[in-house]
């Protein structure tokens, strides 16, 4: 635990100390503006999300935390492959459209979460690992929150505005009863880190690796190097088609990579040192982003899917833009959390959800494996794909769905 047990009232109080809120809070105590973050569980510890886009590097810079990230000796990552059957195609986030970083990292996210968080303590931020908040209530001028330590201790806290940064925890959305179905199918992964012990001619270790099943074309893995010779590595499927498939967690991935002809080369000598885990139902909306001094950050809002690595971009990006509504609202100023927040945080969103429904649905997969495609076409796809989903210039963020359907018909007419 780090700051003093005696907290009673502060004008911030973020829930989470993941990296959406480890960046927002920063990005308050940079104003000036004290600032306390309640975490559940103690750092470091285990989270999937671990490729990283380009556009996360802007809002970790932001920060005042890029020096940090780069001196740990993350994976370095300049774009992505994809495979299926015999079909190569890779991105180079290098050659895009949208301006900005065109490099990232691929992290494991227990180091990456606790380089970020120890960073917003160095800044000045009070964090409290081994909080969970358990209760809120609204009064005229404040909101309170109830919360129970490690050893038991229950207590709460007043605050001017709260910010739930609780990821999956979704600790807000239902204590207040905002949770909303997603209009996304529900999907189930299995994921685990392995030493991959991959042969260097057959990964690219700078790539994350999306590979497409050879059967079920909605079904895919991702592989994603990290520095040490490990590797996470999944599979995402309809949970039939992991219900019906015989064993343990272990067992039926391992059978998935089986399946897959080019993992089964990449990943047969691979050492399995940790548990499979398994997610179901991940996909998550909210009826509203924002409410009576309080606002949603990443995935405590929403969460889409993890085929293009979206979740940490959407996160910081959800940081980036709330963070200084919350000074200007703590200052007296008005605020239209509405326009300023939740319609410019869900034009991305939405962005990416066309590329999502685009994938599954076989769309994008026909465009990115298409042998003939135009330069500045693939620069703007490449922007996306580097998470720039907010860039109104590139044609595919203002028009993704009328844009994405005509590359279709036009990949299509010429097969």
């Amino acid at each position: 635990m780090v700051g003093s047990t005696n907290i009673k009232h502060t004008s911030v109080l973020v829930i989470g100390a993941g990296p959406s809120g480890a960046i927002a809070s920063t990005l308050i105590k940079q104003q000036g503006i004290d600032v306390v973050v309640l975490e559940k569980s103690h750092f470091p510890r285990f989270s999937i999300g671990e490729s990283l886009l380009p556009q996360c590097m802007e809002f970790i810079e932001q920060a005042g935390m890029l020096e940090a990230v780069r001196n740990e000796g993350f994976q370095y990552k300049d774009g992505a492959a994809f495979c299926l059957d015999s079909k190569y195609a890779t991105f180079d986030f290098q050659d895009k459209f949208s301006p900005g970083h065109g490099t990232t990292f691929q992290v494991p996210r227990g180091r990456f979460d606790h380089v970020l968080a120890n960073e917003a303590i160095r800044q000045g931020v009070d964090i409290h690992y081994g909080y969970e908040t358990t209760g809120m209530d609204f009064f005229p001028e404040y909101v309170e929150l109830h919360y129970q330590t490690d050893n038991g201790d229950r207590n709460r806290i007043t605050a001017d505005f709260v910010l739930d940064a609780s990821g999956f925890g979704r600790v807000v959305p239902r204590l207040l009863n905002l949770e909303s179905p997603s209009h996304l199918p529900v999907r189930s992964s299995l994921f685990t880190h392995v030493t991959d012990n991959s042969p260097g001619d057959k990964y690219d270790r700078n790539k994350i690796l999306i590979t497409v099943h050879p059967e079920h074309k909605d079904v895919w893995y991702w592989t994603i190097p990290f520095s040490n010779g490990n590797s996470s590595i999944g599979v995402v499927a309809e949970p039939y088609l992991l219900d019906q498939t015989p064993g343990d967690n272990k067992a039926k991935l391992k059978e998935f990579i089986h399946q897959a002809p080019n993992l089964r080369k990449i990943l047969a000598n691979a050492e399995y040192f940790m548990d499979v885990g398994k997610l179901t139902g991940y996909s998550a909306d909210v009826k509203s982003l924002y409410g009576d001094r309080f606002a949603l950050l990443g995935n405590a809002g929403e969460f889409l899917d993890p085929v293009f690595s979206s979740g940490v971009t959407i996160a910081l990006k959800s940081a980036s833009l709330a963070a200084p509504l919350v000074v200007r609202q703590i200052n007296g100023d008005s605020v239209d959390w509405e326009k300023e927040y939740s319609v410019t945080l869900r034009q991305g969103i939405d962005t990416f959800r066309t590329f999502v429904n685009a994938w599954y649905d076989g769309h994008f997969q026909d465009i990115i494996f298409h042998p003939e495609q135009q330069s500045n076409v693939r620069a703007m796809i490449s922007s996306i794909l580097a998470g720039y989903a907010w860039d109104a210039n590139n044609p595919f963020v203002a028009e993704s769905k009328r844009r994405l359907n005509a590359l279709v018909e036009h990949c299509r007419g010429r097969h």
